[in-house]
């Protein structure tokens, strides 16, 4: 039993045996006389099978619903409302095309402006033709969830290091038949009723068809036009212009596990440990990184629980 389906299946089973197996060592060391240490057990095996549980079981399935403001001086006109999906990974533990469809209900109960969709919608590392057909299946078919977003403004999409392993073509292809607009290393004009602004991508930075090239997801937008930025990981941020009024990235799962005190222990990326998670300004320069939905790796998240994002950009006070 390997993989994180196979963590997965020992998490419930522990969470099934464990209680059964912590009753059966009290009631031997309270037999004993040892009823200090039955208590300690006691103890020990209360916090840690409700750790264990909710890391496992329970917060990877929840939801949140994340608000964010921020202001940009790159921005211009009246506000505007972003709906941020990321990491779906289906076919990894937790997220099925069911739970897709239930994050774009949830999403369009938002009412979002524009919609943007920042990659690894793939789950696992093996590529597309060493895949189960029923798996690849799931995988594509959880791509074409996302054509029942609505939003006025559109659906914009990058794609991600898994998808870059599964598939570029195909998961590609698959957001365009969900008339997501794939925007790699290119930008696409949107018309508002605030003015003209551009939704820049940047292409994967394990691409195997292209290397990601901030000019030329910039080449064309004019100057005085306004831009939000798209990249899975949060490491091009380095090199965004202060002309972009946004960037968004996902990619970290905000470390998937965040400690009180230690902090987040695994991080994907170098610059992720610098934009592990959340809101930065660098000099006036705005991004923001959500931790998604998925999960990676180990089928856990702890205090960093699944997440869509309503973010509102506004121009700078």
């Amino acid at each position: 039993m390997a993989g994180p389906d196979g963590v997965l299946v020992l998490a419930w089973i522990a969470a099934v045996l464990g209680p059964i197996l912590s009753i059966l060592m009290i009631r031997l060391l309270l037999r004993d006389g040892r009823i200090f240490l039955a208590r300690t057990v006691i103890g020990l095996s209360v916090i840690g099978w409700g750790l264990g549980v909710w890391a496992f079981l329970i917060e990877p399935a929840t939801l949140t619903v994340r608000h964010v403001t921020i202001e940009s001086s790159g921005w211009s006109g009246p506000p505007i409302r972003i709906g941020v999906i990321s990491d779906t990974h289906v076919a990894a533990p937790h997220v099925d095309v069911t739970r897709v469809a239930d994050i774009v209900d949830r999403m369009n109960r938002q009412q979002p402006d524009l919609v943007v969709l920042l990659g690894d919608y793939t789950g696992g590392h093996d590529p597309s033709d060493l895949r189960a057909p029923p798996e690849r299946s799931e995988i594509l078919q959880g791509v074409l969830a996302f054509r029942n977003l609505k939003a006025p403004l559109g659906v914009y999409g990058v794609l991600g290091n898994h998808d870059s392993w599964f598939d570029e073509a195909e998961i590609a292809n698959a957001l365009t038949q969900a008339n997501v607009r794939v925007v790699e290393n290119r930008s696409l004009r949107v018309e508002s009723d605030g003015g003209p602004f551009w939704v820049a991508g940047l292409a994967d930075l394990v691409s195997r068809r292209m290397e990601p090239s901030m000019s030329a997801a910039l080449n064309g937008v004019p100057d005085s036009d306004p831009v939000i930025l798209l990249t899975h990981w949060p490491d091009p941020f380095a090199e965004a212009p202060s002309r972009v009024a946004l960037t968004l990235a996902g990619h970290t799962h905000c470390g998937q596990v965040n400690l009180p005190l230690i902090g987040r222990p695994v991080l994907p990326s170098p610059a992720s440990h610098r934009w592990p998670c959340g809101a930065y300004d660098e000099d006036g320069r705005k991004l923001f990184v959500t931790g998604g939905v998925g999960v990676s790796i180990l089928p856990v998240r702890f205090r960093a629980p699944p997440e869509i994002v309503i973010l509102t950009l506004k121009a700078a006070s």
